[in-house]
């Protein structure tokens, strides 16, 4: 099956999330998503606020919020105050970082009561639930996946890009083989060319998480191709 450069591109969330994203970066970011077709864009809370105002006139980009963004570590009340807070800014997905101290602890009830909260808190916005992939055994992504699925999740993202590693096929292909059918995947960080999003793609992943440059590059290529095989 082909799919074409601009469905590849409307499965992309271009990520300007790191601690030094500034202004400039963003407003690049916005022009690319509206040029290129991406059909979302995702930024750190304090720039919310200007990324809608970046974005009047072009509803078919969407705004991702990231809460608890990088580490997952705040508490369930301060998670929902953000999401609320995202969601009254104008945000039409939200992001969330599971707590990976808690999961890792064997807190296993704890967590899925922090997931279920923000993605009530949500509502109905869809809430990606970041499961931060590289730190995590085997065990531990199944009940981070399971977690998710529970909590009402519409997608099991691998991680916030902020790791030591980005994701790998394997890191999708393991969470595929645990999800099924059952919650979306997002594979995020790391991701670079046509050939490693389209072998994720034939794996499970629906969405990517890509910074700007190698978003461009993706889709520019797919355009030269006429399209990818996946």
């Amino acid at each position: 099956m082909k799919i074409t450069a601009q469905e590849i591109a409307r499965r992309i969330d271009l990520s300007c999330v790191r601690t030094t994203s500034n202004k400039a970066e963003i407003e690049e970011m916005v022009s690319a998503a509206i040029r290129y077709g991406f059909g979302q864009v995702s930024v750190l809370e304090c720039f919310i606020p200007y990324t809608k105002q970046l974005l009047q006139g072009h509803p078919e980009v969407r705004i991702v919020g990231n809460v608890s963004f990088p580490s997952g570590s705040d508490s369930t009340a301060v998670k929902v105050f953000q999401a609320e807070a995202m969601k009254a800014a104008g945000c039409d997905e939200i992001d969330m970082v599971i707590n990976v101290g808690m999961l890792r602890s064997g807190m296993l009830t704890e967590v899925e009561a922090d997931a279920r909260a923000v993605v009530a808190a949500a509502r109905p916005l869809p809430v990606k639930v970041i499961i931060e992939i590289m730190y995590l055994t085997p065990e531990e992504v199944r009940a981070a996946c399971e977690i998710a699925i529970r909590a009402g999740a519409a997608f099991v993202k691998t991680g916030t890009g902020w790791a030591s590693r980005g994701t790998t096929l394997e890191d999708v292909t393991l969470v595929k083989s645990i999800v099924g059918d059952r919650v979306q995947i997002k594979a995020s960080g790391g991701i670079r060319g046509v050939d490693g999003l389209a072998a994720m793609y034939r794996a499970g992943a629906r969405r990517f998480g890509i910074n700007l440059k190698s978003g461009i590059e993706i889709v520019e290529t797919a355009l030269a191709l006429g399209g990818v095989e996946v």
